[in-house]
């Protein structure tokens, strides 16, 4: 985010020649494709010194201690060092410190290595439907995968075989063969990813009691007659997450979604309004936040496989 004292306006680069020149790079040898290395040698280029939309997928791995830098509203401290992904029309953005020219995100240019990747890169090849699987690229910079050691040494060895083909071996297979050693770099990124919900447990102890009693509170409150059904956008806000790693993150931990936990709050408070109050299908659906009664008889009948006018018939 740009700092409130900074008028600059949000520059969009629309190609990678584009922002290679803004960077003060020379053209990509690939114009859909670049990699930037800056751990196995310095980068004299300096990053983009204003807020920026990518048209482009963007993979940063960063090793190191360095600094911090704005993602969407999110500031990411990258002294643990890690692997963030950004997806096309992202905003990226740096923080100018103690009011100098020179921003946190040029200071950590280097050392790293930056995958940027034109989605035409990808076109005609499975994975340019199976890169919207990857949920990370949706992820906040604070949800940052952080690397061990051995993770580290093969997230560095997966780039330096995308800069090898790049460099040096540019032919009619090449594009097949980088489409590989990306896939492969999602692959394991995934990998390590679940590895880090595994591991970081503990930080979550208290995780699936709050989202019970958030969502006990919306429904105690006006938010469920002004807002409606509670979203995992919702939850997310509340519990500063974003929705897609608030997701995978109860997944792991869980076995469902937020969206599944939600539905199951849903279901539970109507059970009971159906066998232990008067109150109409109609009311009980609007006092859930629903618009339509059918949309919760819906809803009802999908996770228990009866009705509501059956479920309450067993109480009559």
């Amino acid at each position: 985010m740009v700092s409130k004292k900074s008028n600059h306006s949000v520059k969009r680069f629309n190609t990678l020649a584009d922002v290679m020149e803004a960077s003060g790079f020379p053209p990509p040898k690939h114009p859909l494709i670049v990699l930037l290395n800056g751990v196995d040698k310095p980068l004299k280029g300096r990053a983009p010194n204003k807020s920026h939309v990518l048209n482009y997928y963007k993979i940063a791995f960063k090793p190191d201690a360095g600094g911090e830098l704005m993602y969407g509203k999110t500031k990411f401290d990258f002294k643990e060092g890690g692997l963030f992904f950004v997806a096309p029309q992202q905003i990226l953005s740096s923080i100018e410190e103690n009011d100098k020219e020179e921003t946190a995100e040029q200071k950590i240019l280097s050392p790293q290595i930056t995958l940027l990747i034109d989605p035409d890169f990808l076109l005609q090849y499975p994975l340019a439907q199976k890169i919207h699987q990857y949920h990370f690229f949706s992820y906040a910079a604070n949800e940052a995968l952080h690397l061990s050691t051995k993770e580290k040494e093969t997230i560095l060895s997966l780039f330096r075989d995308i800069e090898e083909e790049l460099e040096n071996r540019i032919d009619d297979i090449s594009h097949n063969v980088i489409i590989s050693q990306i896939e492969l770099l999602l692959n394991y990124s995934q990998r390590f990813y679940n590895r880090q919900f595994l591991t970081r447990k503990q930080n979550y102890p208290s995780l699936t009691d709050r989202i019970d009693q958030l969502l006990e509170d919306y429904f105690n409150s006006d938010k469920v007659l002004n807002t409606g059904v509670p979203t995992v956008n919702y939850l997310a806000d509340q519990l500063h997450m974003s929705a897609s790693y608030l997701s995978d993150l109860l997944r792991n931990l869980t076995g469902q979604n937020t969206q599944q936990i939600i539905h199951d709050k849903m279901i539970y408070r109507a059970k009971n309004k159906l066998s232990a109050t008067a109150l109409t299908i109609s009311e009980i659906a609007f006092e859930l936040g629903f618009e339509q009664p059918q949309s919760f008889s819906r809803l009802f009948k999908l996770k228990t496989n009866q009705s509501p006018q059956q479920y309450r018939a067993q109480f009559n």
